[in-house]
């Protein structure tokens, strides 16, 4: 008799649902994410979508998310190559929670940045 697989559950080391959250958490991840919820876009729209990261890093990511299959990359043979990047089925999947964040990180970033001068301000030491 077979046993059942355990469910997942990233709380537990090992589980390799941690990989999926390290892979969705990631700053970079959601950006690229964000952007291709408008559509397909070639690296070059991404780099630019994403202003800050490397292309190493943007390669780094679009590699990673393909692995995941959460994006597809789709190679045309025209002069030059063009190779676009979009959302897979999976990665439509996040459209809704990667919109909560985006949304979610704009309406409070004034509240994250004052709960941030509160807290820095306890923490300096007096000047007296």
């Amino acid at each position: 008799m077979r046993s059942q697989p355990r469910a997942a559950n990233p709380y537990v080391a090992g589980c390799p649902s941690r990989q999926v959250l390290d892979r969705i958490g990631d700053r970079w991840t959601v950006l690229i994410m964000g952007s291709l919820l408008d559509g397909p876009r070639r690296f070059t729209q991404l780099a630019s979508d994403v202003e800050g990261i490397s292309q190493k890093m943007l390669t780094q990511t679009l590699r990673g998310l393909e692995r995941d299959g959460l994006i597809s990359r789709t190679v045309y043979a025209t002069v030059p190559v063009r190779v676009d990047y979009e959302l897979t089925p999976l990665g439509d999947t996040l459209r809704e929670p990667i919109a909560a964040l985006e949304r979610w990180a704009t309406e409070h970033m004034s509240d994250v940045a004052a709960a941030r001068a509160q807290y820095d301000a306890r923490r300096e030491p007096s000047s007296s």
